[in-house]
């Protein structure tokens, strides 16, 4: 997500951060620049013009520090003015209600609601520790009753079953029930999706809201609808109590125009944002965190969190106490973290995060980055394809057995050769790390890619 505009805002601001000094007419011209960007990535008119305003009078103003230079401090207005067009801080669930604190789930058809419905399931379990029980009060579409029991099972919760012929407020009171008495911390309603908002449609859901009254009332956007994406969310706002916003599919998104508009247009935030088809894909929304991704300065938090939510650490724990014991880096630990990286979303969701790396992401979009990402999986196809025996010892890999290894994986002899060239460079760099000397030495060459340690992120100065 933001890709587009980040690309745009980082030329356009780096003429900015040149100058010694900010005059109305330079800014004038910048502005017209931000401007553009923002209405590229299908930011709503009335937000952009707002945004513009209130960068125009900041910076104009005195708000110029002694320690700062005119351009570092345009920035810095750029980016607190994005966190406020958000939201400023992330709004979390209010569970706080006598046990089943109830969660609604409303949307149109095909915004990825059901799914969004298991992925924050999970999300209560795994993070909140909840216990959570889901429920589908669509009886227009059996298949989604269907399609939310066999998600359920996947994310480890209770479903409790319904039917079509049974009347949407009869099933989820009887959730609430069998909530109250098995003891549920939650539970979450998916309700049928609109195909557009009809009157009938939004009366029964209105209904079926003051019978069942939720303490969350979330609105499931599809994210590359852009700016209509807000305006779908007002409409619904204004019948149904909205409490906040799920905006899912951002991971196809290259704009963002969804995710800066929301808040303004409905003054609802944005709670959650759906990173992916996987049902770990859900991650909490940071405006402050956006910002800085939007203007190509990394999301160091957000990493540091997947890499804890996502990462086995007995495996990383035991792959450094073997390198560091001389035994080797074998493909079996090569797979391990090609898999590792899937799990974390792929290369463009890491160097998303990475400080200084969005620009580069930006610029390796589409055939090259798809390429890499697609020779990972090609990867992991060769690997289980060889035998035991061979992923433990590659140098015994013959021309007879890369024949064989290359008909299993469905790939070409040169695939093979490839996979073990670089299995062997990677062998070879964490047999040069294996000591403390050179361990101390790859932390240095990190540090200087972390905030601080950089001339600053995506090619502006330090603030």
């Amino acid at each position: 997500m933001f890709e587009n505009l980040t690309d745009r805002l980082a030329k356009t601001l780096k003429a900015v951060t040149g100058q010694a000094k900010l005059t109305e007419d330079n800014i004038q011209g910048t502005l017209r620049e931000v401007r553009m960007a923002l209405l590229e990535a299908d930011v709503a008119l009335p937000v952009v013009k707002e945004f513009i305003n209130n960068v125009k009078e900041r910076a104009v103003g005195t708000e110029v520090s002694k320690s700062l230079s005119p351009g570092q401090v345009f920035v810095k207005i750029v980016q607190q003015e994005l966190e406020k067009v958000m939201g400023e801080a992330n709004e979390g669930l209010n569970l706080a209600a006598q046990p089943p604190a109830v969660v609604m789930m409303a949307g149109l058809q095909g915004a990825g609601k059901t799914t969004s419905v298991a992925k924050l399931s999970r999300f209560l379990r795994e993070r909140e520790k909840k216990k959570v029980l889901v429920v589908s009060a669509d009886v227009y579409r059996p298949a989604a009753i269907k399609q939310l029991e066999t998600l359920a099972a996947e994310v480890s919760v209770e479903f409790f079953p319904s039917s079509v012929d049974q009347k949407p407020i009869d099933i989820v009171n009887a959730a609430i029930h069998h909530a109250r008495i098995k003891h549920f911390d939650v539970l979450i309603v998916d309700t049928a999706g609109r195909l557009h908002v009809d009157s009938d449609m939004m009366d029964e859901i209105k209904a079926l809201h003051a019978a069942i009254k939720p303490v969350e009332t979330l609105f499931v956007v599809d994210a590359m609808t852009g700016q209509d994406a807000a305006n779908t969310a007002k409409a619904f706002n204004d019948v149904l109590p909205l409490t906040g916003v799920v905006l899912t599919k951002t991971d196809g998104d290259a704009r963002g125009g969804a995710a800066l508009s929301v808040r303004h247009i409905t003054g609802k935030p944005i709670k959650f944002l759906g990173v992916g088809e996987k049902v770990d894909a859900l991650e909490p929304f940071h405006p402050d965190r956006i910002a800085s991704r939007i203007l190509g300065m990394g999301d160091v938090l957000s990493l540091i969190e997947e890499v804890e939510q996502k990462v086995d650490k007995e495996k990383a724990e035991r792959l450094a106490k073997k390198v560091q014991k001389g035994k080797g880096f074998d493909l079996e630990d090569f797979r391990d973290q090609l898999q590792q990286m899937n799990n974390m979303g792929g290369m463009a969701s890491l160097m998303d995060k990475l400080p200084g790396m969005g620009q580069m992401g930006a610029a390796m979009q589409g055939a090259n980055l798809s390429s890499a990402e697609k020779g990972f999986k090609q990867f992991e196809s060769i690997i289980n394809s060889m035998t035991p025996h061979e992923r433990k010892r590659p140098d015994v890999i013959s021309g007879s057995r890369k024949k064989r290894i290359a008909m299993g994986s469905g790939t070409q002899i040169q695939d093979v050769n490839r996979l073990l060239k670089q299995h062997k460079q990677m062998a070879k760099m964490m047999k040069k790390f294996s000591s403390k000397a050179g361990m101390a030495k790859m932390m240095r060459g990190m540090k200087g890619m972390m905030p601080g340690g950089m001339g600053g992120p995506g090619g502006f100065p330090r603030m």
